[in-house]
């Protein structure tokens, strides 16, 4: 197979996988009129349509669905071969491309970037921040990072924090205009800004437990539904209500005062965060560098 053959068969691989000639443009680091040339190209050489397009959606043809199968196939083979050379260097090198929720990519990996980065100079990280339950596999990722429950039974996890603590936390200014709750039932009394998940469209519920182990569970209201955490953190930093998030997203604005926590005493907790990645006999360097970083690094991680 010569190269060029096998770059218009690589294309067509994003494209039908991703399921959009953008999207595979961003997988790919090339322009989408190129990605769009490319599969007609392929399917000009091959005599036969490949893709169903419409303005709205791309969709394999049934020819092009077999030709799929077989390619995924041959590329894995290919990475896997590339991951056995990989194994005779005394750095790893490649790419790693991470999905991981938009919390966790902003206080939990970002900050462990640099110092991966100069531990493994071979090394290119592709971090995609996303909310959504994406599949890896289909996106062609090497791992994720999500909290326990959203993650499939068929993957390998690896726990980088156990438990996760959320607060209730108001601005300064907030709470001078409306005093502060004493209790969750209060919270009835209280604008809250409230959090619509990405992945299933509910909206996240607000439990509490104390030290003395009572329960609070709340369904609060307020002026406010967004679908991201920082977007919460923003709209309590702007005095807009009360918040519910996770410690470590909120742990520097508590420290120097731009938030306050509210309900002291009471907290809730989700299940962790894990690094999780399909099971397979041979792990790529790049990402078994990442497992490894992690584990040395774990009691820094909070």
């Amino acid at each position: 197979m010569r190269g060029a053959e096998f770059a218009e068969l690589s294309t067509f691989v994003a494209v039908a996988e991703t399921g959009s000639f953008t999207k595979a443009a961003q997988r790919l680091g090339i322009a989408v009129p190129t990605v769009s040339q490319t599969v007609r190209t392929l399917e000009e050489r091959l005599d036969i349509r490949l893709l169903n397009r419409t303005t709205r959606s791309v969709a394999p043809t049934e020819a092009g669905e077999r030709l799929l199968s077989d390619m995924q196939g041959i590329l894995t083979q290919v990475e896997q071969a590339i991951e056995g050379v990989n194994a005779f260097r005394d750095k790893p090198t490649g790419t790693l491309r991470l999905i991981t929720m938009r919390p966790a990519a902003t206080t939990l990996v970002m900050p462990l970037v640099p110092q991966f980065l100069t531990e493994y100079p071979g090394i290119t990280l592709e971090l995609s921040a996303d909310d959504s339950t994406t599949d890896i596999i289909a996106g062609r990722f090497d791992a994720g990072i999500r909290i326990e429950h959203l993650i499939e039974r068929d993957m390998i996890a690896i726990p980088i924090l156990r438990d996760l603590r959320l607060f209730a936390i108001a601005s300064p200014g907030y709470l001078a205009r409306c005093g502060p709750p004493s209790s969750p039932a209060d919270l009835h009394d209280h604008a809250c800004i409230r959090l619509r998940w990405v992945h299933d469209g509910t909206i996240m519920n607000w439990d509490f437990v104390d030290a003395k182990g009572g329960r609070g569970d709340i369904a609060v209201s307020g002026p406010l539904i967004v679908n991201d955490m920082h977007l919460v953190l923003r709209s309590v930093l702007a005095g807009i209500g009360i918040g519910y998030l996770p410690e470590p997203l909120v742990r520097d604005y508590l420290a120097d005062g731009q938030l306050v926590r509210v309900l002291d005493g009471w907290s809730g907790y989700r299940s962790g965060l894990f690094l999780y990645y399909p099971s397979r006999r041979q792990i790529p360097m790049p990402l078994q560098a990442f497992i490894d970083f992690i584990h040395r690094n774990r009691r820094t991680i909070t």
